[in-house]
C-alpha cells in the first residue's frame, strides 16, 4: 500500500545519509549532523563526492543559518510570516535533518487544551489505579524532552493565550512538572521547539511578552523575485506530480510563469511594469496557493483531459484561490480580468476560461 505523503526523513533518506557521510563539522549533542550540513540539506548543493542535494527552501540562506544557529542554543525558534511562505515545510525539514524525526508535532487550534502540550491521562487506568506514570499519556512535547529531539508546534497563535503560556516553564527551565505524581520531566540535550505562526489568521492570539522572550523569531518572506517564485512552484509541482503518479505531462514553464505573475501582481497591488495600481483580494494569494492551482489543473488534465495542462484546467483553481470572499474578492478579480488580463494577448485563453466560470 503506497503512502500518500512520506515524512521528510523518509523521502530524503538518501540525501541525509550522504550528508552524514561527508560531514566534517562539529555535531551538537543528539544531533545527527553538523549545523553546516543542516543548512546544506535545506538549501541544496553539491557535496565533495559529487552527490547533488536538492533544495528544500529557495530563498535567503542567511535566514536558514539564523534558524539553525538558534536551535544550537537554549532558545526556541519561531518561524513567522504570512500563510504560504513555507513555514511548516522548513520546520519539518529542520527537524528531520537535526534529529531524524519530524513527527513530534502539535497542531495548534482554537480548542486545544494544556493536556495536548503537557500530558494527558488514560482515564481507565487513572480510575483503576490512581495517578501513576503508567496512566500518563505522553504528548509529542514530553517525548521530545525525554529523547532530546525537536517538538514542532504548528500555528502557535491559534492557541489561546493561557494555553500558550504552558510553554514558558518548558522553554525557560527545560522541565515539565507533573504535580499529580510530585515529579518532573527534565529535557535532555538536543531538545528544542520549533513553532510556526502567521499574521493573517482570524482569531490570532498574540504571544505574551514572557513567551516572546523564549523564542528567536525568523520571518520568512514571500519570494523576492518572480524567477525565485517560479522556481519554487516548478520544484514543488514536479515533486507532487511524481509522488501522486498523475498521468499528466509536466506543465510548461510558461504556464507556471503566467500564474505566478497573476499572483504577484494581485499580492503587490500593482502590475509588473508598475504602471497600473490594483486592488488586492482578501486572500493571501501566496506561493502555496499558486502550487495548489497548478496541482489542481494537472489533476484535471490527467483525468478529464488529454494529460496536457491548458488554461481551462487552470481557471477553476485560479478563481477559487483568489475569490475567497464572494462579494469583495469577486469585484477585485473582475476588475483585474478586464483591465489587465484582457489586454494581454498571451493571456487570451486564460481570460476566456475564467470568464466562463460563475462566481
Amino acid at each position: 500500500m503506497g503512502i500518500l505523503r512520506q515524512h521528510a526523513e523518509d523521502e530524503f533518506k538518501q540525501e541525509l545519509e550522504e550528508l552524514k557521510k561527508q560531514d566534517s563539522g562539529a555535531v551538537p549533542q543528539n544531533w545527527t549532523m553538523s549545523p553546516q550540513s543542516v543548512v546544506k540539506y535545506l538549501m541544496g548543493g553539491k557535496l565533495s563526492n559529487g552527490f547533488q542535494v536538492s533544495p528544500k527552501y529557495i530563498g535567503n540562506q542567511r535566514l536558514i543559518e539564523i534558524a539553525v544557529a538558534t536551535l544550537t542554543t537554549d532558545r526556541a525558534l519561531l518561524l513567522y510570516g504570512i500563510p504560504g511562505t513555507a513555514k511548516s515545510w522548513v520546520s519539518e525539514h529542520l527537524a528531520a535533518a537535526i534529529t531524524g524525526d519530524s513527527t513530534l508535532i502539535i497542531q495548534g487550534t482554537a480548542g486545544i487544551g494544556e493536556e495536548a502540550i503537557r500530558y494527558g491521562w488514560n482515564y481507565a487506568k487513572l480510575l483503576a489505579e490512581g495517578p501513576s506514570e503508567s496512566a500518563m499519556v505522553e504528548t509529542p512535547m514530553m517525548r521530545a524532552m525525554k529523547l532530546g529531539k525537536i517538538a514542532r508546534i504548528e500555528e502557535l497563535t491559534r492557541i489561546s493565550s493561557d494555553v500558550q503560556d504552558t510553554l514558558i516553564t518548558i522553554l525557560s527551565e527545560k522541565i515539565l512538572p507533573v504535580p499529580e505524581l510530585n515529579i518532573e520531566i527534565q529535557a535532555i540535550s538536543g531538545f528544542n521547539v520549533i513553532a510556526t505562526a502567521n499574521n493573517r489568521d482570524k482569531g490570532v492570539n498574540e504571544l505574551s511578552s514572557a513567551l516572546k522572550r523564549r523564542f528567536n523569531t525568523v520571518i520568512l518572506p514571500v519570494p523576492a523575485t518572480m524567477a525565485e517564485e517560479v522556481n519554487i512552484v516548478q520544484t514543488r509541482v514536479t515533486s507532487t506530480l511524481k509522488s501522486l503518479e498523475l498521468p499528466a505531462a509536466l506543465p510548461p514553464l510558461i504556464e507556471i510563469q503566467r500564474i505566478v505573475k497573476i499572483f504577484r501582481e494581485l499580492r503587490n497591488g500593482v502590475t509588473e511594469d508598475g504602471k497600473t495600481k490594483l486592488k488586492s483580494p482578501s486572500s493571501t494569494v501566496s506561493t502555496a496557493e499558486a502550487i495548489s492551482v497548478m496541482n489542481s489543473g494537472l489533476a484535471l488534465a490527467a483525468h478529464f483531459g488529454d494529460g496536457n495542462l491548458n488554461a481551462y484546467d487552470i481557471a477553476s483553481g485560479l478563481v477559487g484561490a483568489i475569490v475567497k470572499d464572494p462579494v469583495q474578492d469577486a469585484v477585485v478579480w473582475k476588475e483585474y480580468l478586464e483591465t489587465v488580463v484582457k489586454t494581454r494577448s498571451e493571456y487570451k485563453d486564460i481570460y476566456r476560461a475564467c470568464k466562463e466560470i460563475e462566481f
